[in-house]
């Protein structure tokens, strides 16, 4: 052979190798719409979390131009069944995988109802510079336009994608690639549930090219999966006209260590349940103040007077989401000051 063979030859092979140097991407499965299927195209009725993982990702052969796969089921629930143990092993799950050299990033297929408060958990106990992406469906596989195998797609290639690096977790749902903390979903059943009232979207993603609009702004936690071993009790009330003190009482009761309000306005609340809220709080109980509203901020010192009750504000948390951080901030203290500090940072 001559040079020029050679050459070629080396070109030929180097070409190749490249070719096949894919990203890796770990599907992580907990079930949901995503995994559901139904008997008839164009009834609503369903059963979520139906399919096994192998069966979302047989779906969506086009995944495998954009990644390596590798793929895990974690959990086979509908989203409305989250709950603590769940969210542990998960987050124990993609640490795990997050700490391989070889892992670019992290997919979680899951249900969307509570897609948002798992995202939020995840943000807050994970710690890598690599994405973490949740997706999910609205309409089960079976429907006559389902949305799933798009956005499973668009997942990977954001998981997958340099750009995602230091964004922590987020949702990708409709194209649209949203922050963990700011995510909620704001339609019962349309396709374009998923919003971000207070920040905006972060970016989008268009059959798989990546597109981000805002920069990575993601505090480091203080909150570590490896330490946590179970989360406290922390329930939410919900304010309302002439709202009754009654479940403030049965939660007192039953050891809660955590009261969330899902007040009305800036954080307010009927005078029956100021006066139990203020009760449980010197019976030990830690109360945060948030809004039912759905986007704003809720204010320290505002019309309540937190710095005389004990009480924290919420900030931009939904009451879903100031849940999940007050769990994690009692594994951690009962200073309120330093709880209040952490709903400013996370």
């Amino acid at each position: 052979m001559n040079y020029l063979t050679y050459s070629l030859i080396f070109l030929f092979v180097s070409i190749s190798v490249v070719a096949e140097e894919l990203p890796h991407v770990v599907i992580l499965a907990t079930g949901g719409t995503i995994a559901g299927a139904g008997d008839s195209a164009t009834k609503s009725s369903y059963q979520a979390a139906k399919l096994p993982i192998d069966d979302v990702l047989n779906s969506v052969p086009q995944i495998h131009q954009l990644a390596e796969i590798s793929g895990e089921q974690v959990a086979q629930i509908g989203s409305q069944a989250m709950n603590n143990d769940v969210w542990l092993k998960l987050a124990s799950r993609v640490d795990y995988h997050l700490r391989d050299n070889d892992v670019t990033g992290i997919v979680i297929t899951h249900g969307t109802d509570t897609m948002e408060e798992t995202a939020y958990f995840l943000s807050l106990v994970v710690a890598s510079s690599k994405p973490v992406v949740l997706v999910g469906s609205m309409r089960p596989s079976t429907s006559l336009s389902p949305d799933g195998a798009r956005n499973l797609y668009n997942a990977v290639a954001v998981a997958a994608s340099a750009k995602a690096k230091d964004y922590g977790a987020m949702v990708v749902m409709n194209d649209v690639i949203l922050s963990a903390k700011d995510v909620t979903k704001a339609n019962a059943t349309q396709v374009n549930t998923f919003e971000a009232r207070n920040s905006g979207a972060l970016g989008h993603v268009e059959l798989g090219d990546v597109t981000f609009y805002q920069a990575p702004n993601k505090a480091k936690s203080v909150f570590e999966i490896n330490s946590i071993k179970e989360l406290p009790q922390v329930d939410i009330i919900y304010g309302y006209a002439n709202a009754s003190p009654v479940p403030v009482s049965a939660l007192v009761a039953s050891g809660v260590r955590g009261i969330v309000n899902a007040g009305v306005g800036n954080g307010n609340f009927y005078p029956g349940v100021e006066q139990a809220l203020t009760a449980a709080r010197s019976s030990g109980v830690v109360v945060v103040r948030s809004s039912r509203v759905g986007s704003g901020h809720v204010l320290r010192n505002s019309e309540v007077n937190d710095d005389k009750l004990d009480f924290i504000a919420a900030d931009d948390l939904s009451p879903q989401k100031a849940r999940i951080l007050l769990m994690l901030a009692l594994t951690k203290t009962k200073d309120t000051a330093q709880i209040q500090q952490w709903f400013y940072d996370f």
